[in-house]
């Protein structure tokens, strides 16, 4: 069973789209992670992304690196990501996806970072710069401490390809919805509807969630309406953080977000 897929399946159950939020971990600061985390669930993010702060993050963009570039003169290493999930899922108990890159868990070991996440609280785990055909050993590690390591599909992925990566996928498939790094941009890429209705034959049934790009409620209105079941947004909420917002601001404009996605805004 996956927490992760029965969140955002209750949202399509009740005819919205799923909203999964992602914050760099130990960002603005570590004392006020879990403040700006417990936002984004009272705005009504059914999943959790947490970054783990690395020195290289090529996937992506100046916001994220920015926030990923603050935390780790922080201090933040992978074992207080740990620790800052744990006190974070407490205080707000929604489910949460580790996203991040592959050299820490190597340096770690697979089977060790995958059971100290789950011990900490996380339901499944993003790599972003793990290919699909080099992902086995972290898969199976993954399935001994019940973690459901979420694939990437991108617009470039051949049929067959999409295939085989959807079904080794848990928890949900992450549609990359437009080529390059991550950022909030103006507008959807064109050749979105394409690659959700791709997916779809492809994926068997499991949730399409849809990142890259997202940048307010207009966009997350189209990806829901182009028939996705959730909507990731991280740099967007990172970008309002970088400026100063507060996490009661930002609880509003989750909950803008999440309106997009056929929800009513939090009172």
């Amino acid at each position: 069973m996956s927490v992760i897929q029965d969140a955002i399946r209750h949202e399509n159950q009740e005819g919205r789209g799923a909203l999964i939020c992602y914050l760099t971990a130990g960002y603005p600061d570590p004392g006020s992670f879990t403040e700006y985390f417990q936002a984004c669930v009272g705005g009504g993010a059914d999943v959790i992304e947490v970054g783990v702060p690395f020195s290289d993050p090529v996937a992506d963009g100046p916001t994220i690196q920015a926030t990923t570039l603050s935390a780790l003169r922080s201090g933040v290493t992978p074992r207080k990501v740990f620790e800052m999930t744990r006190e974070a899922k407490c205080a707000a108990p929604v489910p949460v996806v580790l996203m991040g890159y592959y050299n820490p868990i190597f340096r770690i070991g697979e089977a060790s970072f995958a059971r100290q996440a789950a011990e900490a609280g996380a339901d499944g785990l993003i790599v972003a710069d793990l290919p699909f055909e080099e992902s086995e050993g972290l898969r199976k590690a993954c399935e001994s401490h019940s973690l459901d390591l979420v694939q990437l599909v991108a617009p470039t992925t051949p049929d067959g390809r999409m295939r085989a990566i959807c079904s080794a996928s848990r928890g949900y498939i992450y549609l990359v919805g437009a080529l390059g790094t991550t950022g909030s941009r103006e507008s959807l890429d064109s050749d979105l509807p394409q690659l959700i209705g791709r997916a779809k034959v492809a994926c068997s049934g499991k949730p399409l969630a849809v990142g890259f790009g997202v940048s307010g409620r207009q966009h997350a209105e189209r990806i829901v309406a182009l028939g996705a079941d959730a909507v990731i947004v991280g740099s967007a909420i990172l970008a309002k953080i970088l400026q100063g917002a507060g996490p009661e601001s930002i609880r509003d404009f989750v909950g803008d977000l999440k309106a997009g996605c056929g929800a009513s805004p939090p009172k």
